[in-house]
């Protein structure tokens, strides 16, 4: 029965429904139960088809329309229906077999981790050779652990043979995410390979690859030890590019440039001038003083502040500097810092007239604040700037000193004996400087 139904193609399709074959394995358990379904167009097509007989009915299997059946060809006689061909399943592997296969599988895999700790225990020694010769057994025995290639990479990178390492971590990388392993993984492997860049760029001088490879690997895991080597090889960049820019005679035909722009009070041009003085020699402590006597005319502290504390760092002894960072705090009305670098400068050169003239400045302008002479608006304005000090804050939010504070006020035998020490008064003489405290 069933052979002919999937021979017919106008009954062949029936046999994808599960209830219509359900009604037929009824049929075929209890012929009697034929009545109940004869009503199925389909059972009845079926039966003519089993009988070698054409049933017509009102909506015969040819005018059915089911999905994706094609329309049934022209019936053939009996006698030229072709026997049904029937696939060959195809034969499974028995159990024992699957069980073998993994057995092997397993064992392979524990070979191969032992060969990953010879490996490291080679490795620590320094004995490379042998490291490689582990990890590469390890790799040829089981090939889902890419821990057996960042491994070896490793050694080449200390093997100073860079092709090899960055081939084994592009390896590493590809069959990672075949697996889908774990992102750190991955992460690890392009580290690994940024850092073999990084030595080979100190010969090709270009960074940017092993630069782009950090990025990719902080992308799956960001890695504070990857972050610092970005950033070392960004600077290591920088400094290249800087070693190659880098020219004295140049840089001191820039800063003439520029002081002939100073003379003729074209500071923005002066400025210009400067910075490429500067960038063609960023150890010239005089390039950095003129640039900040350009910020001040331009009314640009903070930049002049930065520079003039650049050029005493590069040449303490060079005294210019000193007299443009007091000159600038003087300006941003920071009297007790600014007598305080003048006072700096005066150690290199005691007589310096910038310098002294610096210091007389300062002292009336502290000595007008500590007697009062200020207006209400100068003395609210420079009391609300000398709270933005971090100094003269902690100064206040200490308190000790504020029991002092107190005792010069209210209790003359213990301001007595806060007088006899210098660190007090020194802080208190910063509070009077910067307008806090007056002293009447």
């Amino acid at each position: 029965m069933w052979a002919k139904l999937t021979a017919d193609p106008s009954t062949r399709v029936f046999l994808q429904q599960p209830d219509f074959v359900k009604m037929m394995q009824d049929i075929q358990r209890n012929p009697s139960n034929l009545n109940m379904y004869l009503k199925d167009q389909r059972v009845m097509q079926a039966f003519g088809v089993l009988l070698n007989v054409k049933i017509m009915t009102p909506n015969s299997a040819e005018d059915m329309d089911f999905p994706d059946a094609p329309p049934p060809p022209e019936r053939k006689r009996p006698a030229e229906a072709e026997p049904p061909k029937e696939k060959e399943p195809e034969p499974e592997p028995e159990p024992m077999e699957v069980a073998e296969e993994e057995r092997e599988a397993r064992e392979r895999k524990a070979q191969a981790l032992k060969e990953k700790e010879a490996g490291n225990a080679a490795y620590k020694k320094k004995d490379f050779e042998n490291a490689i010769q582990h990890y590469t057994k390890a790799i040829e025995l089981y090939d889902e652990d890419i821990s057996f290639l960042t491994n070896r990479a490793a050694v080449y990178l200390e093997m100073g043979k860079y092709d090899e390492c960055i081939k084994d971590c592009d390896k590493a990388v590809e069959r990672g995410r075949e697996l889908r392993s774990d992102y750190k993984m991955v992460a690890r492997a392009l580290t690994r390979k940024a850092s073999a860049l990084v030595k080979m760029a100190k010969c090709s001088k270009d960074y940017d690859p092993a630069i782009e490879t950090f990025q990719k690997a902080l992308t799956e895991h960001r890695n504070p030890d990857t972050l610092k080597k970005l950033n070392d090889a960004e600077k290591a960049k920088k400094e290249l590019e800087q070693q190659e820019y880098f020219d004295p005679n140049i840089a001191d035909e820039e800063r003439e440039k520029g002081n002939e722009f100073f003379k003729e009070q074209k500071y923005p041009e002066a400025v210009k001038h400067y910075s490429e003085a500067i960038k063609r020699n960023p150890k010239d402590a005089k390039a950095y003083s003129n640039r900040a006597a350009c910020y001040t005319k331009l009314g640009a502290m903070p930049e002049g502040l930065k520079d003039a504390e650049k050029c005493i760092e590069l040449d303490p002894t060079f005294v210019k500097g000193y007299s443009r960072k007091g000159a600038i705090q003087f300006f941003m009305k920071e009297y007790d810092k600014a007598l305080e670098t003048y006072q700096e400068g005066l150690k290199h050169e005691p007589q310096n007239q910038e310098l002294l003239d610096g210091i007389r400045r300062c002292v009336q302008q502290i000595n007008k604040a500590s007697r009062g002479d200020l207006s209400p608006e100068e003395m609210k304005e420079r009391q609300a700037k000398a709270m933005q000090d971090p100094e003269i804050q902690n100064i206040l939010t200490d308190p000790v000193m504020r029991q002092v504070l107190v005792d010069f006020q209210e209790n003359p035998k213990a301001a007595q004996e806060h007088s006899k020490n210098p660190a007090v008064m020194d802080k208190i003489q910063k509070l009077v400087s910067a307008g806090i405290v007056q002293i009447r």
